[in-house]
C-alpha cells in the first residue's frame, strides 16, 4: 500500500474542494465534501496504478507562511 500526499484548495466560485497530487500527472479530482474528495483522489490513483507506477515529477515538501 502506498501513501501519496494532495493539496487541496476550496474553489470560491463553484464552493467545491479540488484537490491534486504533485508530480503525478492526472491525479486531480473535486468534491463537494473533503470526504467526497479523498474517495475521488483515491479512485483517481488506483485507476492511473492500473498501467504500472508512474515517475513522479515532484514531491510534495511542505507549505510556508509568507509575510508581507
Amino acid at each position: 500500500m502506498k501513501t501519496f500526499t494532495a493539496v487541496v484548495e476550496k474553489d470560491s466560485d463553484t464552493g467545491l474542494f479540488v484537490g491534486y497530487v504533485p508530480g503525478f500527472p492526472g491525479a486531480h479530482s473535486q468534491g463537494e465534501t473533503l470526504d467526497e474528495l479523498k474517495s475521488n483522489l483515491q479512485e483517481v490513483v488506483e485507476m492511473i496504478l492500473e498501467d504500472g507506477e508512474p515517475k513522479l515529477e515532484a514531491e510534495f515538501v511542505g507549505t510556508q507562511t509568507i509575510t508581507v
